[in-house]
């Protein structure tokens, strides 16, 4: 993949990544003066473990960090906006929320459920359920990375 190609696909991969951002933003009543951060976070969230993808990172590390950088902008925005942070990071993660290895997980398990126990069936459901729940811990984790750094009481060491 050429360098042209990749900068057009991680522009096609922000661009819609900061759709979904925005649209649960007014979900969660973000105010209106804030859409367009959030809109920057889902792409810089998702376009950065885009990155990290194409590079060899595996999905559920390339999550936790572009997690990480999302909440690392998060508070600079919030300090800057005297707003809290989670205003704009939640919705800007959203679009990095593991939906496909989610719903092959439940598909394996209703098809176990339907057709009987397949080692290849509980195999599929195991990989897709415990990738989903390692990409959505690395959401968690990452999201409170700031909060872990920055605002601890006590020194770190």
């Amino acid at each position: 993949m050429s360098v042209f190609e990749l900068l057009l696909a991680l522009l096609n991969d922000m661009f819609f990544a900061a759709i979904p951002a925005v649209g649960f933003a007014l979900v969660f009543n973000v105010p209106q003066n804030a859409l367009a951060y959030c809109a920057i976070g889902g792409a810089i969230g998702h376009g950065s473990r885009f990155l990290m993808m194409h590079y060899g990172v595996p999905i559920e590390w390339a999550t936790f960090f572009a997690a990480t950088i999302v909440g690392m902008i998060g508070v600079h925005w919030s300090h800057k906006f005297l707003a809290h942070p989670k205003v704009f990071t939640v919705a800007a993660l959203i679009p990095m929320v593991p939906g496909v290895f989610a719903f092959k997980a439940m598909i394996a398990m209703v098809e176990i459920n339907h057709l009987g126990y397949t080692p290849e069936l509980l195999a599929t459901l195991m990989e897709n359920f415990l990738k989903a729940m390692f990409i959505i811990a690395g959401l968690a984790v990452g999201l409170a990375m700031p909060g872990l750094l920055f605002y601890r009481r006590r020194p770190i060491v």
